[in-house]
């Protein structure tokens, strides 16, 4: 058996599950752990089920307990002590693909798999597991109207990922990547081959964002929480063309609109000390 453990916001979880499709479409026994990293203060909502709709074979506490070898009874302490810890959790070597999590069985399989590189071949069936519906989307009218303009194209998601992404506990791992002059930079790249284009900003700032995309191009989405969030990635997904954060959220947004020849434009740098080449796709543009 491999159990996928899901964690993150719901950009993390996407892959996380995409992971899944990929091994349940080759025959593996497979599970999902979405009990771990969840139900706890601070942690962010689990998302995934209730966004899409989607359906997975979940690991029992008993399943997760087995692979990590963590039974809390006096004989299976004792048995550690002496014997050591017999743990089959196996967390991905670093942020890029790594082909040895296609390969452990059994296992727990940790990590946030930001690669399409681990759900290329179920491609397809990535796509029609997170396809929004409207059923349950309950847009809010403010969705629904910038939905309709978005519809009416060229369009253009910009994603601008603020909040979390200042916090000093992440050791300036996001500081000086999507600066205003990457966004500048991107933007103008795109107003050379799609004149007309209008820009639909979307951010955890909306203040930041409407005070620093002030142009007459320029529409900053408005009235998204962390609970509706998912609804910017909708929007997101309607656009022709995308310019991205270092986030696997506006990643998603970027991957699930469907025009065939749109440009998706990514920071050249995703995490400052690490190289991330994995996270890319073939047609990114990278500024």
């Amino acid at each position: 058996m491999v159990i996928v453990q899901l964690s993150g916001g719901l950009g993390n979880q996407m892959f996380e599950y995409a992971l899944y499709l990929r091994l349940k479409a080759e025959g593996r026994q497979v599970k999902i752990d979405d009990s771990t990293c969840y139900g706890h203060e601070g942690e962010r909502p689990l998302q995934l089920g209730w966004v899409f709709g989607v359906t997975y074979d979940r690991a029992s506490e008993e399943e997760i307990r087995r692979m990590t070898d963590s039974f809390p009874d006096p004989v299976s302490r004792i048995r550690r002590k002496l014997l050591g810890r017999k743990n089959l959790s196996y967390r991905e070597a670093d942020v890029n693909f790594d082909p040895e999590v296609l390969k452990k069985e059994p296992a727990l399989l940790e990590g946030c798999f930001q690669s399409e590189r681990y759900f290329a071949p179920v491609a397809d069936q990535v796509r029609e597991a997170y396809c929004f519906r409207k059923e349950r989307l309950h847009l809010t009218e403010q969705a629904e109207v910038l939905a309709e303009r978005i519809s009416d194209g060229p369009a253009v998601s910009v994603h601008v990922r603020r909040g979390d992404y200042l916090d000093a506990s992440h050791g300036g791992m996001y500081t000086g990547i999507c600066t205003e002059g990457y966004y500048q930079k991107a933007m103008d790249r795109i107003r050379k081959s799609v004149p007309d284009a209008v820009f639909y900003v979307f951010s955890n700032d909306t203040d930041w964002a409407k005070a620093h995309f002030a142009g007459k191009d320029c529409v900053v989405a408005e009235g998204g929480t962390e609970d509706t969030g998912y609804q910017d990635m909708y929007l997101m997904s309607l656009c022709q063309h995308h310019i991205i954060a270092n986030s696997s959220f506006s990643w998603w947004g970027a991957w699930l609109g469907r025009n065939p020849e749109k440009k998706v434009i990514a920071p050249d740098r995703w995490l400052n000390g690490t190289e991330c080449r994995d996270i890319y796709t073939e047609n990114m543009i990278r500024l």
